[in-house]
């Protein structure tokens, strides 16, 4: 996991992870049914409990979203931070090219299958194209570096608008590294 420095002002961030399964063209994300994101696809996730790593929640949390488990490699870092707000998250993201068990639908998450841009096999036809429309503004961003196996790092700086306290960017930077 990335060190972060705290910035001034922020109380320690929240760590939380993201994993998107990876496979034969397609990826596997969650449509989010109650809780912080709900109505939003995403990969599966949350925050690391008290004496867990990144990784040891991203695997608990995979089986227990997902109904699946899987090898797991490190794709990337993110920090998010609201305006005037106290807090801030940052967010370890993994990778998963194979799994192990049968994706099951939870009372949290409804996992669906997605064809990666560019399937130049044309081997997920059927499959819907990824919904960044209904996806957090940043993630259009970033999981192409995913689908490529491409390290990468970035921070956001949302504000909140008037209309129904929704985030917005604000300012941000994104990034590769090897």
């Amino acid at each position: 996991m990335s060190q972060t420095a705290i910035p001034p002002g922020i109380d320690n961030p929240d760590v939380a992870y993201q994993v998107s399964a990876v496979k034969d063209g397609k990826v596997l994300l969650g449509y989010k049914k109650r809780g912080f994101g709900v109505g939003r696809y995403n990969g599966f996730g949350g925050k690391v409990d008290p004496g867990e790593t990144s990784l040891e929640a991203a695997a608990r949390e995979l089986e227990e979203e997902a109904g699946i488990t899987a090898a797991l490699t490190h794709a990337g870092s993110l920090f998010f931070m609201t305006e005037g707000a106290k807090w801030a998250f940052q967010i370890e993201i993994y990778r998963a090219d194979d799994y192990k068990g049968t994706i099951t639908e939870t009372d949290e998450m409804r996992p669906e299958w997605f064809k990666l841009p560019g399937d130049s096999q044309k081997q997920n036809n059927d499959l819907p194209s990824i919904p960044f429309d209904k996806m957090w503004d940043t993630d259009h961003v970033w999981l192409p570096w995913l689908f490529q196996k491409q390290k990468f790092a970035g921070r956001a700086d949302f504000k909140t608008t008037d209309k129904d306290g929704e985030f917005v960017e604000w300012k941000w930077w994104y990034g590769t590294y090897m």
